[in-house]
């Protein structure tokens, strides 16, 4: 109970604090923004500038930042307010657009605080736009995964949920739940009052209602993970077989040192490309066979190690010359996995239909390449995009790619999975609204609604200053 309390007045606190901070990366730029929220977030900043119109809701105004010793114009800004509650955090929020100069950025900070503002903690003026009810949880998130997207295609799945795409999907979900439940409770509650209980087939239906789309939401994960993490791939195949610079034309620069010689990597070459907008870590290998030295033994054991840990494989072969057998039972080690057979030199003499039999037999798709002349290497590209692509299910706005999301809907389908067992075992049906609450819970904890206040923390703690 003293958690809950000390927690409770720390959030009424924080909400008639006015808070600021600058909401631009570090460094000089062009433009530095710092950002003010809260009831005194006029009246703490106006005093730092000479404006040259009166502030109005959402329109930009020019004005000039004073310096506070000679009280002179220091610099030119541009200052746009937004009343609450129409802004994004809910409360008068005031931004100031000045040159992208740290000091300039520094002194209005510091000014700030002295006139009354505090120092936001990192991402509490979108924790603040969540405590307002702007926006939900998944929202909240999205906004974050926008800030952290490395491609344009991640960009455009965060953009769809900070809309609020995801939480659409998950609100039909809960309505059912919480119909069922209000149903079950009324049963209890009135079972004096010739109230008709709920049959135990129609239970049942009702809470297979509620499972088939979790449990489709549950399967976008797995491509929601790739999406928002990225996949690692491992270029694996003997030495000599052109997987240096197989791996230099899909970075497309020469990372990768390339020569004649048999075994010259001899550790993992590593480096981040986005194929179809999805951020993907390359690894060249050094070559799979016997080792001539002690170095080569250990970066052929980095090598297996790489093959091991990767979402994804290319099994690299020599298209002119014959198949070893260190290859077939690579292949054959390779089989089930998310793995494509990359016959390399293929300016080269072809090798003979029989070989092809081998990727066939083994279910992988085979693509001919020419890292010397570049034929092949798009189809390859679209290969490997097509394997991420049939890793999961989703569209592009509402696939779970968090974590946390998963972990909530994976345990309520738990909870109603137990639930429905519980049906069959004639459970009465106060047991049974144990766990139907439980998965609400768990439901719920996806935007926000329930979720315990340590979580939040642990989600705002990451995001960076200034959002």
């Amino acid at each position: 109970m003293q958690s809950d309390s000390h927690s409770a007045t720390e959030t009424i606190v924080s909400e008639n604090e006015t808070i600021v901070a600058i909401s631009t990366p570090p460094g000089r730029g062009g433009i530095g923004i710092v950002r003010f929220s809260g009831p005194r977030a006029l009246e703490i900043a106006l005093p730092l500038l000479k404006m040259r119109a009166e502030l109005e809701h959402a329109r930009a105004r020019f004005a000039e930042i004073v310096d506070p010793e000679k009280r002179s114009k220091l610099d030119e800004a541009v200052v746009t307010y937004f009343e609450g509650p129409n802004s994004y955090t809910g409360e008068d929020i005031v931004e100031i657009a000045a040159h992208g100069s740290p000091v300039i950025l520094d002194l209005l900070v510091r000014q700030s605080l002295s006139g009354g503002a505090r120092l936001a903690r990192p991402g509490e003026f979108t924790e603040r736009a969540f405590l307002s009810g702007r926006i939900d949880l998944t929202q909240a998130e999205a906004v974050r995964d926008l800030i952290e997207s490395q491609t344009l295609y991640q960009a455009r799945v965060a953009a769809q949920q900070m809309g609020g795409s995801l939480s659409r999907r998950i609100k039909p979900i809960k309505q059912n739940l919480v119909e069922l439940i209000a149903v079950l409770e009324a049963g209890i509650d009135f079972a004096d009052d010739d109230v008709d209980v709920m049959a135990d087939a129609e239970i049942v239906a009702r809470i297979d209602s509620v499972i088939g789309p979790l449990a489709e939401l549950a399967r976008t994960f797995e491509h929601g993970r790739i999406v928002h993490s990225g996949l690692g791939l491992a270029i694996v195949g003997r030495p000599n077989v052109g997987k240096s610079s197989l791996f230099n034309r899909l970075v497309e620069w020469d990372r990768a040192i390339v020569t004649a010689i048999p075994g010259t990597t001899r550790d993992l070459v590593t480096e981040k490309v986005a194929i179809g907008g999805i951020p993907i870590e390359l690894v060249d290998t050094a070559g799979l066979r016997e080792a001539t030295d002690e170095a080569e033994s250990i970066g052929i054991q980095k090598s297996r190690e790489a093959l091991a840990d990767a979402d994804l494989v290319l099994v690299v072969l020599d298209a002119s010359t014959e198949t070893w057998n260190e290859e077939d039972d690579l292949i054959s080690s390779v089989a089930g996995r998310c793995a494509i057979i990359v016959y390399n030199k293929s300016d080269l003499e072809s090798r003979s239909s029989s070989h092809h039999m081998v990727t066939e037999d083994n279910g992988m798709r085979a693509i001919r390449t020419s890292a010397l002349t570049g034929e092949g290497i798009e189809v390859l590209r679209s290969a490997i995009l097509d394997l991420v692509r049939n890793s999961g299910t989703g569209g592009e706005d509402d696939m779970l790619t968090s974590v946390r999301h998963h972990e909530a809907v994976t345990a309520a389908l738990k909870r109603l999975e137990e639930a429905r067992e519980a049906i069959s075992r004639m459970t009465p049906h106060e047991m049974l609204m144990l766990d139907l609450y439980a998965a609400l819970r768990q439901v719920d904890s996806l935007t926000g609604e329930t979720t315990p206040d340590d979580i939040l923390n642990l989600i705002f703690s990451t995001f960076c200053i200034g959002k």
